[in-house]
């Protein structure tokens, strides 16, 4: 193998960590900000582009760093090498309810592709970089789900999913519409494309967009039933509502409830 040979474990129910233990100088690379812990004898280390062994010179490790600032993370990545003589272990924590996937990109051929911000952390010698569509129409209405990362490699990768996690298994041919902020990630095979969803009345009074994706088999696809982009909206929607006032849901007994909170504001 080229990467690294991890060993991990995850924990939780809806706020969950993955906990990954790391043989003498083995190492595991993440994103910014999803460290947790780690054992005494690990070294941190923030390195330029994704640490991949593909990476040659300079001009290689800005080419790999570049592609990541396309898909909107940082130049700069972190990477966790155990100096210990045993094993030790270090955690990651995902950064919002919702389930963290286990990658092994060997059973997907040595490439995953994934949104954009899904990924979490994974094995050294896992290159991430972003995946181009050649169809212009995904190019142009493909939201959220246009710029894909993906990931590849042998090793292991761990991508982070919000809500409950759905999993299916499509056969040739078979197409599955998905909202493209919903989509997770899926495995090589899978042909995506964006549609518009068309008649008036969606068009205008259907709240949904106007694209949806279209993925179609053989593969396998992740989706997720709440992304963080949704959940960032209603909270904004909330916070940003005039006076500052909440939604009384259920006329007077909003009020009444408002009450027993503590707030007497009618």
């Amino acid at each position: 193998m080229n990467a690294n040979e991890i060993e991990y474990a995850i924990f939780g129910e809806e706020m969950q960590y993955v906990e990954i233990e790391l043989d003498p100088h083995e190492t595991v690379i993440a994103e910014s900000g999803s460290f947790m812990m780690m054992e005494e004898g690990i070294k941190m280390e923030t390195i330029f582009g994704d640490g991949s062994r593909n990476e040659s010179g300079i001009l290689g490790k800005m080419w790999s760093a570049g592609k990541r600032v396309l898909t909107g993370e940082s130049l700069f990545m972190t990477a966790y090498q155990n100096q210990n003589y045993s094993r030790a272990k270090v955690s990651f924590a995902a950064p919002y309810p919702g389930k963290i996937i286990p990658v092994n990109l060997s059973a997907y051929d040595g490439k995953f592709i994934c949104q954009k911000d899904a990924f979490l952390c994974a094995a050294k010698g896992v290159s991430v970089g972003i995946e181009f569509t050649k169809k212009i129409g995904v190019g142009l209405f493909g939201g959220e789900g246009f710029i894909m990362q993906k990931l590849e490699g042998d090793g292991l990768a761990f991508v982070h999913s919000g809500g409950t996690l759905a999993r299916k298994e499509l056969r040739p041919g078979e197409v599955l519409k998905v909202d493209t902020g919903c989509i997770v990630g899926f495995s090589q095979t899978i042909r995506y494309d964006i549609q518009f969803i068309g008649g008036i009345k969606n068009t205008i009074f259907g709240g949904e967009g106007l694209f949806y994706a279209t993925l179609r088999g053989p593969g396998v696809v992740y989706i997720q039933s709440l992304p963080f982009s949704r959940l960032a909206a209603r909270v904004l929607a909330l916070a940003t509502k005039p006076g500052g006032s909440r939604r009384e849901e259920g006329g007077i007994l909003g009020k009444v409830g408002n009450i027993l909170d503590g707030d007497n504001r009618f």
